[in-house]
Order: C-alpha cells, then structure tokens, then sequence
C-alpha cells in the first residue's frame, strides 16, 4: 500500500482538486492512503474563528460565514446541481462547528482549539471523497480520529501507537482508495486532538508505519526539497537524494518541507519517502531514503523567523550551573517554548526559541525574578548545514549578529 499527503496548497480550489484526480488517474490509485490538509488557508481561517469566539464574539457569526462560503463557491464550482447531498453533507459539518461554540463551557484554549479548527481537514475532505466518487473513483471516507489514539495534551499531542496501530489493522481496507485527515487525532474521551501545525505529513507517517506502506509521497507546490526556501532566497538547487539521517537534522532545524516528526517512524521501517510536485507530477522530485549524505551536496539553508533571543545570567554571578539548567529547561517545557538553540558560560546562558504558544510575557515574568534577562524579540535564526566560506558571508552581509554557534556540518546564526 502506498500513502499519499496532499496539502491545503494542492486543493485550495475547485482546480486543485481536479489536478489532484489528474494525479491519481498518473500515478495510479489501488491500495492507496490519501491524506488531506484543509483547504488553501482554511486552517487560518478556523484560528481566526477560534480567537473571535474568546475575544470578539459579536462578529464571531461573521468570520463563521467567510469560512462556509469559502467552501460553498468550491461546492458550486465542482457539483453542478446545488441539491447534491454533499451541500447538506458540508452544511451540517458547519453547524456542528456553530453547535459546539454554542454548548461549549471550556475556557480552555487549546481544547476549544482543537475542537473547532480540525473541521477544516473533515470538510475539505468529505467534498474531495464526495467530488471522487461523482467521477467514477470510488473511495472509503476514514474519519482519523478513529484510527490515531493520542494524549490530552490539545494543540501538542503525543500519539499511543499501540492503540493507533491496532485500530488501523482493524479499520482500514487495503485493498480500497482511502481518502482521510491529516493534523487530527483524538484523546481516551473520543474529544479532537492535533498533531501541532503542518502535522499532515506527520499522519502520513504514522499511517504509512501502521500499515507498514511501500512509500509515502508528500504533493507539494516545490520540485521537492530544495537546499532553501525559495521565499527567502533568490537560488535554490533541487535536492535528488537524501538519506534519512540528514532530513532529520534539516527538519530539526526548521526545514519547512518535511515536518520534524515525519522521518523518525518511516526511518524505524525504511519506508521511502518521496517529495514531489503536484505541479509536475512526472518530475522525480526528491527521495528520502536510506543511505549517506545528500545529493548533490551544497549548503543547505534554513531560516526561521520571529524568534526570540534570550541571555540569561545570574544575579550574583554565581556560576551557571546543572540545577540552573535544569530549572530553565523545566520553564521552558512548562510555558511550551521550542528551543533551537543553546550557548552557555559559566555565567551566562542564551537560549533562541520559538513562542509558538504566545507564553513568553509570562515566563519572562518569572526568569526576570531569578536572573538577569536581555531579551530580543522578532530575531531570526539562520542555520547552514554544510557551510562554506561563502554561505556564511551570504548571510553576515548587512546582517547584525547577535549570536553564532558553528560545529563540525552545522552553523546558525542569530541576527536582527
């Protein structure tokens, strides 16, 4: 069985998912796992949702309604009778989401969060299998929450695989084309769980591991994997191969491609990865694999933006010591703070991290009573992986410094 990812980007608009049957009718679709984003920006559009709901509720039905239509002009553009089932279908998924935002009494967050939002994934994939089946691709809609098991830990969660893999055993049919969700889970009380943002890829693996897949190939707007992120640098080189060891350290660092948590189970089955363009979908695109290094192999460049810089030290310059990281690392695990990068002295310690949960007032609040604290806010991190003399001099040009950290393949610097 091969699993196939296509993301929001590939079925932004009626056209999108056309050219994703288009795909399929290439490649081929018996005994295949498709796993689908929301649609275009949706997921955006859903968090726009949620904080209108805890912050703005008078125009709460209002940005409600710029989701529905979103999809309606969809619905209109791939059905050509406007009494098809699937506009009830999709209907009644909207007035769940109204539904909830209604009985809810959870004033937390990250629950409502994950509650609400998923629905894009549960929609866009409802119209994709619905659009399939009109055409004469016959499929199985799969609600994934009820194959991945996860933790409450809503927004962030850790998948139980034991009762993962036993559900997809028992749930799905390989021999069908199976259309589910990527992002989503569900807790031990069957409330909605996701896997953090860009976790498609993610469900992909996890799918791909329990059904003990030929492959996985990842749809996306790029050629493949590029040695840079073509936003932000003006040259970048297609990537052929790459072994599974160097993309984990590429996704590590914040390589946007691949999701950090994609390559460790494929890595534990030696389950190839294929990053392709839906674009070109006859292209070769990129292949994560077993095997050494990259190819070719250049500089790799990552840059990863509106981070924070702290430099911490002690208020009686008393060493920085094991308990003292300890401390900090337990803070920075409490207030949900990615670090991506660490430098220590024997008096200071700088951390680069990433408020992803928007914590960082707090927690400031609380190092400011221990330590001394200088902070920069909206720096951005720039790693190399196999520098060169003029790589580096790419990124110190006109730049300001802060903080660099160089190793034997790896260099990152930190820069206003």
């Amino acid at each position: 069985m091969k699993v196939f990812k296509f993301g929001g980007a590939s079925v932004k608009d009626a056209d999108g998912v056309k050219n994703l049957v288009s795909v399929l009718k290439l490649t081929g679709h018996e005994n295949t796992m498709l796993v689908v984003s929301a649609m275009g920006k949706t997921t955006n559009a859903m968090e726009a949702v949620v904080k209108a709901y805890f912050d703005d509720k008078v125009n709460l039905g209002s940005v409600v309604l710029e989701v529905i239509d979103y999809h309606n002009a969809i619905l209109s553009d791939l059905f050509d009778n406007d009494q098809h089932p699937i506009f009830k279908r999709i209907k009644l998924l909207f007035d769940e989401v109204q539904g909830f935002l209604t009985w809810n009494k959870s004033p937390n967050y990250n629950f409502v969060y994950d509650q609400v939002v998923g629905y894009g994934e549960l929609v866009s994939t409802t119209i994709i299998s619905a659009y399939l089946n009109e055409i004469g691709i016959e499929n199985n809609w799969v609600d994934v929450r009820h194959l991945i098991k996860t933790n409450d830990s809503y927004r962030d969660t850790v998948v139980n695989w034991e009762k993962t893999q036993k559900n997809v055993l028992e749930q799905v049919d390989r021999k069908l084309l199976n259309i589910t969700q990527g992002f989503l889970g569900s807790d031990d009380n069957n409330f909605t769980t996701t896997l953090g943002r860009e976790g498609s890829d993610y469900t992909a693996a996890i799918l791909a591991y329990c059904l003990n897949a030929d492959s996985v190939t990842i749809w996306k707007d790029v050629p493949g994997v590029l040695n840079a992120d073509p936003r932000y640098f003006k040259e970048t080189q297609l990537l052929n191969k790459i072994s599974y060891r160097e993309a984990i350290e590429l996704a590590f660092y914040g390589a946007s491609v691949i999701h950090p948590k994609t390559l460790q189970p494929l890595q534990r089955k030696e389950i190839p990865l294929h990053v392709k363009s839906f674009i070109s979908p006859k292209d070769p695109g990129t292949t994560v694999g077993k095997g050494v290094g990259i190819e070719p192999e250049v500089p790799c460049f990552i840059l990863k933006k509106n981070q924070v810089l702290m430099k911490l030290s002690s208020l009686d310059f008393s060493f920085i010591v094991e308990s003292s990281i300890s401390e900090l690392f337990k803070l920075f695990h409490e207030y949900k703070m990615k670090v991506d990068l660490i430098q220590n002295s024997a008096i200071s310690f700088s951390v680069c991290v990433d408020n992803r949960f928007g914590r960082l007032e707090e927690l400031l609040n609380i190092l400011k009573s221990r330590f001394k604290v200088v902070c920069h806010e909206g720096v951005s991190l720039y790693t190399i992986r196999h520098f060169d003399a003029n790589a580096i001099a790419s990124l110190q040009n006109g730049h300001e410094v802060l903080l660099e950290q160089r190793g034997k393949e790896t260099l990152q610097l930190v820069v206003k």
